[in-house]
């Protein structure tokens, strides 16, 4: 008798684990609905996708990707309607076209947005300064146009933003200099003017404003010995400042300064930063000895080419 007790315990077990697993794997009807319209065929157990995750305890989607040009057209602002998502990804999707919906203004809970490598155009949506929850905010890669929103200066969690290899257009605003950002990445857009004060604030791990239209004097980003930074590319700008007297961050590995107007000399403190194996600050107008020693060591002529009177190794006497 207790045998029998004990196989129908765990036959009625494995059954209802069984169900409420298979359960569990499928998708909610709303989901379903959603993605068939944004993928424009029928989709029954979207659970099953290689490219979605659903919630464990809810079945409601919180992970989506979709990439590799699966869908086209105009981006279905069915997507809206996915509320619980937590991290959407859009990437490698060319016949994409059209403005980001503003149905996705609903998509609060997100943690990560990422678009990239798409035709998508238009403005950047003010709105998602309201997506209080973003980490990450990916817009690369594709053909946006007009500023880059202030209100996205009200993102309390935002640690990484990148919108490179756009068409933008403006100044960089001031607000951004409020975020806790890790990384930023606006580089191959059409940004002008000089970089904001408030972003020497923020201890940044990587930066990359290069071949945009930015002027004055960029050093408060990283003439801090102190600063976590450890990449920057300032590269094909405009920028015209003094590099005689800057403190370099002793964690800088990466460093890009070249094709701007930066003049003085190379300051001496590069050569105490220990783990430098990038720097150049080729076609500028820089004078006098290139520091040797330190990290310098080693590295091409081309690195320091095309200045207006720097000598020394590893520069040519000739």
């Amino acid at each position: 008798m207790p045998a029998r007790f004990f196989f129908l315990l765990f036959f009625s077990f494995t059954v209802s684990f069984s169900l409420s697993s298979a359960t569990r794997d499928r998708c909610r009807p709303e989901d379903a609905q959603i993605l068939s319209e944004v993928f424009n065929r029928p989709i029954i157990d979207c659970c099953a996708l290689s490219d979605t995750r659903c919630n464990a305890n809810t079945s409601w989607i919180d992970y989506l990707t979709i990439k590799n040009n699966v869908i086209s057209g105009r981006l279905s602002p069915a997507i809206g309607r996915m509320t619980r998502l937590q991290e959407l990804i859009l990437v490698r999707l060319p016949n994409v076209y059209g403005e980001i919906p503003s149905e996705m203004a609903k998509l609060t809970g997100l943690t990560n947005l990422v678009i990239s490598h798409t035709n998508l155009t238009g403005p950047i949506p003010t709105w998602l300064g309201q997506l209080k929850n973003l980490r990450t905010l990916s817009l690369s890669n594709s053909r946006f146009t007009g500023s880059v929103p202030s209100s996205l200066g009200n993102l309390p969690k935002l640690t990484y933003l990148t919108m490179e290899w756009n068409q933008l257009t403006g100044p960089i605003p001031e607000s951004l200099g409020r975020l806790p950002l890790q990384g930023l990445n606006l580089g191959h857009n059409q940004l002008s003017g000089p970089v904001p004060l408030s972003l020497g604030r923020v201890n940044f791990d990587y930066i990359d404003l290069n071949r945009n239209r930015l002027v004055g004097d960029p050093s408060h980003l990283f003439s801090n010995r102190y600063k976590s930074l450890r990449r920057i590319d300032l590269s094909r700008n405009l920028f015209d400042f003094d590099l005689s007297k800057v403190v370099f961050p002793v964690n800088l590995s990466s460093m890009d300064l070249s094709h701007n107007m930066i003049r003085g000399s190379i300051s001496l403190d590069i050569v105490r930063v220990p783990e430098l194996y990038y720097f150049n600050v080729s076609y500028n107008g820089l004078c006098g000895r290139i520091p040797q020693g330190g990290a310098l060591q080693g590295l091409p002529s081309e690195s320091f080419a095309h200045n207006n009177c720097l000598c020394g190794p590893p520069l040519s006497t000739a």
